[in-house]
């Protein structure tokens, strides 16, 4: 066969060996006739044991050999009972397994398909198949062939596999009918394209469609964009110029485009002091109804009692300690008031105040809960508190549906079995998480919420404690005493230095906050590898992947997360022969390497020593102990929590050698590496800077530039962020 004439070939797929989901792009072995082909590009989701007629030619690559690269792939049903048989017991069907088939295709022969399709409920003959498993594997096998022919449809227009996927979730069997009319709608929410993404598709099709379209997806766009930077609304006239930019018209169409969206309810438009608002409708609800809920709490508060000071007296005796003014104070509130903001810096004994206030409402016989926004900040609550600490999703017994949105179990309707709850790192939850937490209280539930106030704020939209504090609403005591063990520490003196704008005190001997001074970014990175690999390891014995952690300002740079990971992997874990890797998009995933889960997956199983569970959270560290090329699995231990996920599920894993602040946010670490150098003025704030040196323990290092952690500790402009809880909880009740 000579090179590059285009042939046609047919066979049954061994093994699916790679699959990028972005792009399609695909590697499999073929059963053709006697032979085994290699065959290359992109192709729909496909699964060992599906019959396959490719389009393409002959080509040899240099480190793989003799490839087949598909140009068209059309999937064929298998027609023979065993074929049937090989295609179910490879999981061509979720849910159907070898045994499983073997019962299948025993019982309904060539006529399984077809069951499977238009007849599910027979499937429930079958010992091992409840009625509502049949009609899952019915729906299953349907969605894969409904997506491989909008796939057919819509890849002329340039749309991924994964895109059509998308898509099919979204808008089901007339995804490819609305596309056609309207891409923009790809935009929507639970579909989530850019707009840019959206205009490339609209540009490939036939017939432009309809402006409108366009103009209201722009402007909507731009809201978004506003919502990933942190704010809940955007004043209307800041609206105008970056609308009219992207969409290359005046500002008067984008005036007119605003109230067509505030008309249709996909805008809602609030008057704050004079000034003309925008939101999106959840946003808007999410602040409002926060809002509103806590003045509800203050109306109607739940039914505390006189806390007696010898009650107080008691505690500090059984404890052994004294509470200061403030921790009194704030103990007396709690238990008098029932909603309390505690706020305070390191050393101010938040953690030995928070533990008084959950001895008396356990005293008093009240159930109480524990929460924290990430895992690793619940797992640190329960290991100061000695009680067990959940994240919020698990408290509010998440689901997430196919467009990857949690739902709650517990609302307004289903609230939490709790009499009290505490929540800690406040500073860290954004407005809709917020209005879940609070909508899933019971009527007449304590809540003490718990936080720093100087600490960055979350990284979604709102920024609940600072409005919640600002409104002079909620009744909030500041714990501002340092303890005289705790001012021992310079780590805690010169993070309050910080806060009240003061230069940190640097290249203090015998203590526990250095300073390695350098202006050669370069360096510093080679610096921050060499303290995490040899230096900090032989000075105190900390193991440079359990014990020691580098926080960086942004991802970006010399001093970056991207940069230091890649030089930290390539010190402390190299290519070795023994270590197989695996590349993820432009991440190298190597047996040994540290990693961070970016986004929370309750699906995730493991096992450990108390008992196995599932759920691996967003900021939860772990090591990669296995890459199994073959299987295509990876081993990761979690702490003492062992996962083996898919390779698929690695695109929700990044190295973890190093890791922003605002992913560190919640964590402590007995050890802290922090280059400060060449910060983008955007992060070169204080309360990153503070947020940082908060994050250690017992010892922390800055690396850098001696003016710019100056400068940084100085700048006490916080990057602007509009948002109107503050607002809703001071308007007057209608």
């Amino acid at each position: 066969m000579e090179e590059h004439e285009r042939i046609r070939i047919s066979g049954v797929i061994n093994d699916v060996t790679f699959a990028n989901p972005e792009n399609g792009f695909t590697v499999l072995e073929l059963e053709s006739g006697d032979e085994l082909i290699t065959a290359v590009g992109v192709m729909p989701e496909l699964k060992a044991g599906e019959l396959l007629e490719l389009s393409g030619y002959w080509d040899f690559h240099a480190s793989f050999g003799r490839q087949f690269r598909v140009e068209l792939c059309e999937h064929k049903m298998p027609a023979s009972a065993g074929d049937i048989l090989r295609y179910l017991a490879a999981g061509g069907v979720k849910g159907i397994g070898s045994k499983l088939a073997v019962k299948i295709v025993d019982k309904f022969g060539e006529n399984t398909l077809d069951i499977i399709e238009n007849d599910p409920e027979r499937l429930a003959q079958i010992r091992g198949i409840s009625p509502e498993k049949a009609k899952q594997i019915s729906a299953d096998f349907k969605r894969q062939f409904a997506v491989r022919e909008i796939m057919i449809s819509l890849e002329k227009y340039g749309m991924t596999t994964a895109e059509c996927v998308k898509a099919f979730n979204a808008f089901g069997v007339r995804a490819a009918d609305i596309i056609k009319r309207n891409p923009y709608a790809l935009c929507g929410e639970g579909v989530g394209f850019s707009f840019e993404r959206a205009e490339f598709i609209a540009d490939q099709l036939p017939d432009p469609p309809d402006n409108g379209y366009r103009l209201q997806a722009g402007v909507l766009h731009v809201m978004n964009h506003n919502l990933s930077n942190g704010h809940t609304c955007i004043p209307r006239e800041k609206m105008f110029a970056p609308c009219a930019e992207l969409l290359s018209t005046n500002e008067d169409t984008v005036d007119i485009t605003i109230d067509e969206l505030i008309g249709s309810g996909r805008l809602v438009s609030e008057f704050i002091d004079n000034r003309e608002f925008l939101f999106l409708p959840n946003i808007y609800k999410a602040e409002k109804s926060s809002a509103e809920r806590m003045k509800q709490i203050l109306r109607f508060p739940p039914a505390g009692r006189k806390a007696a000071d010898r009650e107080i007296d008691r505690i500090e005796k059984k404890n052994g300690i004294k509470y200061g003014d403030l921790q009194r104070k704030a103990i007396v509130t709690a238990i008098e008031r029932g909603l309390l903001i505690l706020t305070g810096g390191p050393g101010t004994g938040k953690t030995t105040t928070l533990d008084g206030i959950l001895q008396l409402f356990e005293d008093d016989g009240l159930k109480v809960a524990l929460a924290a926004p990430t895992g690793r900040a619940a797992k640190r609550m329960s290991e100061v508190t000695g009680r067990p600490a959940k994240t919020i999703h698990r408290l509010l017994e998440v689901e997430w549906d196919k467009h990857d949105r949690p739902q709650f179990s517990r609302n307004a309707r289903n609230p939490l079995d709790a009499q009290a709850v505490i929540l800690d790192e406040l500073s860290m939850v954004d407005i809709t998480l917020f209005s879940s937490f609070l909508e899933a209280l019971p009527i007449g539930c304590r809540l003490i919420m718990v936080g720093d106030s100087d600490q960055l704020p979350p990284v979604g939209a709102g920024n609940v404690l600072h409005d919640m504090i600002a409104s002079g609403v909620i009744p909030v005591v500041e714990l501002t005493e340092v303890f005289r063990q705790a001012m021992e520490s310079l780590i805690v003196e010169n993070a309050h230095r910080i806060v009240k704008g003061e230069p940190p005190k640097l290249g203090v001997r015998d203590k526990d906050f250095f300073f390695m001074r350098t202006d050669s970014p370069f360096i510093a990175a080679k610096t921050v590898s060499d303290l995490c690999a040899t230096r900090l390891p032989r000075a105190y014995g900390y193991s440079p992947l359990d014990d020691i952690q580098v926080i960086c300002p942004s991802r970006m740079g010399e001093c970056g997360t991207n940069n230091i990971n890649r030089v930290m992997q390539a010190s402390l874990n190299p290519p070795d022969a023994s270590k197989p890797e695996t590349t993820v998009g432009a991440t190298v995933f190597r047996t040994g390497d540290k990693v961070m889960q970016t986004r929370n997956n309750y699906d995730i199983e493991w096992t450990g020593p108390d008992g196995d569970g599932t759920g691996i959270f967003n900021g939860d560290i772990g090591i990669l102990r296995n890459v199994d090329l073959r299987s295509r699995m990876a081993e990761i231990m979690f702490d003492e929590r062992k996962a083996v996920i898919p390779f698929e599920a690695l695109q929700e894993l990044e190295l973890a050698y190093a890791v922003t602040v605002h992913k560190s946010q919640g964590n402590e670490f007995p050890a802290v590496i922090m280059p400060i150098i060449g910060v983008p003025p955007r992060l070169a704030y204080r309360n990153l800077l503070y947020t940082g040196v908060t994050r250690a323990k017992k010892i922390l290092v800055l690396v850098g530039s001696q003016s710019q952690i100056y400068a940084m500790a100085a700048n006490d402009k916080k990057a602007r962020r509009y948002s109107a809880l503050k607002h809703f909880l001071l308007v007057n009740e209608e």
